[in-house]
């Protein structure tokens, strides 16, 4: 397939790197346009204060590649509307540094939003998480994002599976369905990994930020959520903590439906 492939942790992200090189590896054509910087939580937001800058860059992915200093969702615009040479026929965002399981983070997720983007320009999409621990996390974020070990072979496995999954899933989504396929890859995860049907865990998340510092600043952090979902159907967070793949159809056309 022709596809467009984002994210929110930014150019620079390995877990980017690691889906490009898997893509190309499984035969599709790859297109990259992504953010500058890293855009974690800003949601499907577009810029809308200040002019956007795009440019063309080579970071050696063996494909055509650019750079917005945008979110994620103004790089697939931008993309689809000015920079791409030929029509592409999905849209693919990740790997997202950290699951993307539960309302809350789905409709906060940079990486979902991406995808969504290409929804609203009648492609089909995915959006590709990686659980990783909170020690994790924050090492990678504020130590350049080099996994190595048994992460490593983690998330090679994850962009393999998503690599041969948006070749099964996207083809066969109807164009202008308002879809995205929402992928949770757990921590380990092996080429033999299951994969599984699941619904977004009903999670609250209160207390997201920080008490006040001294000059009155809030930090975001991570918090101890309620997960108050029914016992079924299975959801996403309880997929992904099992061991599993999470699949979830969003499909966005049955919001607000009685």
């Amino acid at each position: 397939m022709k596809l467009l492939v984002t994210n929110d942790d930014g150019i620079n992200s390995v877990f980017l790197h690691e889906l490009i090189a898997a893509l190309r590896a499984a035969g599709h054509e790859t297109f990259v346009v992504a953010p500058v910087n890293e855009q974690s939580w800003t949601g499907a937001s577009k810029t809308r204060t200040r002019p956007v800058k795009s440019g063309a860059v080579d970071r050696g992915f063996g494909c055509p590649t650019w750079i917005v200093d945008g979110t994620p969702s103004d790089c697939v615009n931008i993309a689809i509307a000015h920079l791409l040479p030929t029509k592409v026929e999905g849209v693919v965002s990740g790997i997202n540094v950290g699951f993307n399981c539960s309302l809350g983070f789905i409709i906060a997720s940079g990486t979902v939003a991406g995808a969504w983007e290409g929804a609203l320009h009648g492609l089909p999409a995915m959006a590709v998480s990686q659980d990783v621990s909170e020690k994790v996390y924050y090492h990678l974020k504020e130590h350049g994002g080099q996994p190595d070990g048994e992460l490593l072979e983690t998330l090679r496995a994850s962009a393999a599976h998503s690599a041969r999954l948006a070749g099964e899933l996207l083809p066969r989504t109807p164009a202008r369905s308002f879809t995205v396929h929402n992928l949770n890859f757990p921590l380990p995860c092996r080429p033999d990994t299951p994969l599984k049907a699941t619904v977004p865990a009903q999670f609250f998340v209160p207390g997201l930020f920080s008490p006040a510092a001294d000059d009155g600043t809030h930090r975001l952090i991570w918090t101890v959520g309620e997960d108050v979902s029914p016992p079924e159907p299975l959801t996403d967070l309880a997929c992904v903590s099992g061991g599993a793949i999470s699949h979830t159809v969003l499909d966005y056309r049955k919001l607000g439906r009685a």
